[in-house]
């Protein structure tokens, strides 16, 4: 199976085929939220209610099957950060409360991870075998920190989880299609990934497109992870439904990518 397009009610998220746990990429669909952060916005941003972002952490929870207060966030920095945690460290429902990182893992049962994008990538990772999950936010300085890799490492790391072992889920960014950079991003993959990375940049005049999606997987099979599923959805040519910051600017919500530790009841 691959990623595909899950309704509950007026909510609309994707799922993949490949994790049997609870969790998902959200889209613009399904919540409380009006005006600019319309309708299913899960980060606290300037002009938005933290009441209408935890209604909507509840909408989704009740969907996914999880306590909305069993939900751990992401103060995203760009960072190649990864912070391992537990119950203790549910601080509510704005982000803007936890300590920077990009990157979750846990092998907390019951407990829910949640990072945010409007056009950077979201990684979800399962273990079947120690239950242990992870969700990373990499946006394309993330992606050649190797976010990617570092989150399936200190997996293996904290938990024993084998890479070979563990099932990855890359969900809608903004994709190769609409993602025009200048030479620093080019750059920049060349120096993570050496020659593997040009098959995922195309030159384009003076300008470049390049394929995070793509970059992340490579991240991922370099750390020895192999079975991974990609969405093939793109924030920026589906404003309608996903946020693109490149499309919709500061005045925007944000999506979710969250996963939920089952140890034992996947």
């Amino acid at each position: 199976m691959s990623i595909q397009t899950v309704h509950a009610g007026a909510l609309e998220y994707l799922a993949a085929g490949n994790i049997p746990v609870p969790h998902g990429f959200t889209t613009r669909l399904g919540g409380v939220s009006t005006g600019d952060f319309g309708a299913m916005n899960l980060a606290v941003r300037p002009g938005e209610t933290p009441e209408n972002v935890r209604k909507n952490h509840e909408i989704l929870a009740s969907a996914l099957g999880f306590d909305p207060d069993m939900l751990v966030l992401t103060h995203q920095t760009h960072s190649d950060r990864v912070r391992q945690v537990t119950a203790a460290d549910c601080l509510g429902a704005d982000h803007h409360a936890y300590p920077p990182c990009d990157s979750l893992i846990t092998d907390t049962d019951g407990l829910a991870l949640m990072i945010f994008t409007a056009d950077c990538t979201p990684i979800l990772l399962y273990d079947p075998v120690t239950g242990a999950v992870g969700a990373a936010h990499a946006g394309w300085r993330g992606t050649a920190a190797d976010i990617a890799g570092k989150t399936a490492a200190a997996m293996a790391e904290s938990f024993g989880s084998r890479p070979a072992d563990l099932c990855a889920a890359i969900g809608p960014n903004i994709s190769e299609c609409c993602f025009q950079t200048d030479g620093d991003v080019p750059q920049a993959m060349r120096a993570a990934f050496g020659q593997e990375a040009e098959k995922w940049i195309r030159p384009d005049g003076e300008k470049y497109y390049v394929n995070l999606k793509a970059l992340n997987a490579l991240a991922l099979r370099r750390a020895g992870v192999v079975n991974i599923q990609i969405s093939t959805a793109c924030t920026a040519c589906q404003p309608a439904r996903f946020w693109s910051h490149r499309v919709h600017g500061a005045s925007r919500g944000s999506q979710g990518a969250v996963i939920v530790c089952r140890r034992g009841k996947a």
